[in-house]
């Protein structure tokens, strides 16, 4: 069940007490109300206390739920860390001076492309399927996907 981009793992839990305190409500109500203006009532006001609590615990998973809707343009096939170039194979065209992100079980950062070469030599822009050495700011990990940021 979600609710405004929050994830409710157990909600049959909240389901049953939604329906016990409705039909407290009822109860104790003594103006002839309809079951269903209760039940509204009853449900948002327990809708906005489930979305407090889970906003203040787990607000990293709406941010990762937003990242996996991107398709990537690129994965990393190799990393030289002494000189801190990726190899990556791209989907996608892509030229200098586009701005990547690189995505993995370790975190993510972007930057700017500032340098690309294809058998030694600097290039402008990347085919697609075309495999190329990337310069990167950070060291990254093969099996990293690549995104436009």
């Amino acid at each position: 069940m979600v609710l405004k981009g929050v994830r409710l793992k157990n909600y049959s839990l909240i389901i049953n007490a939604i329906k016990s305190m409705v039909n407290k409500k009822v109860k104790k109500s003594s103006k002839k109300k309809t079951i269903k203006k209760v039940a509204k009532k009853v449900i948002k006001k327990s809708v906005k206390k489930i979305i407090k609590k889970r906003s203040k615990v787990s607000p990293k998973k709406v941010v990762y739920k937003a990242a996996i809707k991107r398709k990537p343009i690129g994965e990393v096939t190799h990393f030289y860390d002494k000189i801190c170039v990726a190899v990556v194979k791209f989907n996608e065209g892509v030229a200098v001076g586009d701005e990547i992100c690189f995505e993995g079980p370790q975190g993510t950062f972007s930057q700017v492309l500032d340098s690309m070469q294809y058998e030694h030599e600097s290039i402008p822009k990347a085919k697609k399927g075309q495999e190329v050495g990337v310069k990167t700011k950070k060291p990254v990990r093969d099996g990293h996907k690549v995104y436009r940021a």
